[in-house]
């Protein structure tokens, strides 16, 4: 019996990737936000009107003392969550059917174009008037961000799934369901989640003007109160909140974008 060497056996078990080559972009993302924090505080030393850093950390632990940090996060994340996975499920249900069925597609099509050329801010009169000033007509209006930025992105993924493995598949006598499960859904899931990726930025976007509508909590709210005492701290809190809040359910879609379409080459 031949006996494998160790040499032959890792080049059958493929490329490792390299420690070294993991580590890297971290180490460039950590250099990056230092580098960001000593402009930020270069700029506010040169007599910019801006807080500096210490000035910011300090609002921020006094917020959280007082536990207003807390509270308007978790508002503003409530709302942002509900608008934005009814948005996506909806956009995702609406893309598959428009992208499989061409009567479907001649039929919403219009209506989707129609309304992703009027801005989610600008509908916020019209639900105020027919929803009232409660939770709502914000909710409504993340929804929407998200929906529209997302449907378009499914509605591509379908229409571009090589039809030669649509033809492949009914040869082999697979009918309408196995095909939109095994071969569509898999291959527009990266254009999903790259709809969704955007539909986050949206709805976070959205969010800062939705609590306008008569809100008591909220970083978008406590932003608009800070504005009218130039509070420049304590509008640089909610920024840094957004933004971090952003940025950790974005990375969130990003891991399950690299485990679901791991099949995928990737660079």
């Amino acid at each position: 019996m031949a006996v494998l060497s160790e040499r032959d056996t890792a080049s059958k078990a493929g490329p490792r990737p390299a420690p070294r080559r993991r580590s890297a972009p971290l180490a460039l993302n950590a250099a990056s936000v230092l580098l960001g924090v000593a402009a930020w505080w270069a700029v506010s030393a040169l007599g910019v009107k801006i807080p500096s850093p210490p000035e910011v950390a300090a609002r921020a632990a006094d917020m959280l003392v007082e536990g207003t940090l807390l509270d308007d996060t978790l508002a503003s994340l409530a709302r942002v969550l509900a608008g934005f996975a009814l948005g996506s499920a909806l956009a995702v249900a609406v893309g598959f059917l428009m992208g499989w069925y061409r009567p479907v597609r001649a039929l919403a099509e219009p209506w989707v174009q129609f309304f992703r050329t009027i801005p989610p801010l600008a509908i916020i009169p019209l639900a105020i008037v027919l929803m009232g000033i409660g939770e709502v007509p914000k909710i409504f209006v993340i929804f929407l961000a998200a929906f529209l930025a997302c449907v378009i992105s499914t509605l591509q993924g379908v229409v571009t799934v090589d039809p030669t493995l649509i033809n492949a598949a009914r040869v082999l006598g697979a009918g309408d369901a196995t095909i939109f499960g095994k071969v569509v859904v898999p291959a527009s899931a990266p254009f999903i989640l790259v709809g969704m990726r955007v539909g986050l930025g949206s709805a976070w976007a959205t969010v800062v003007a939705a609590e306008l509508i008569a809100a008591q909590e909220g970083l978008g709210f406590r932003m608009q109160n800070a504005q009218l005492y130039y509070d420049l701290p304590t509008i640089f809190v909610s920024l840094i909140a957004i933004g971090l809040l952003g940025l950790v359910m974005d990375r969130l879609l990003l891991l399950a974008e690299r485990k679901l379409t791991g099949w995928q080459e990737r660079p």
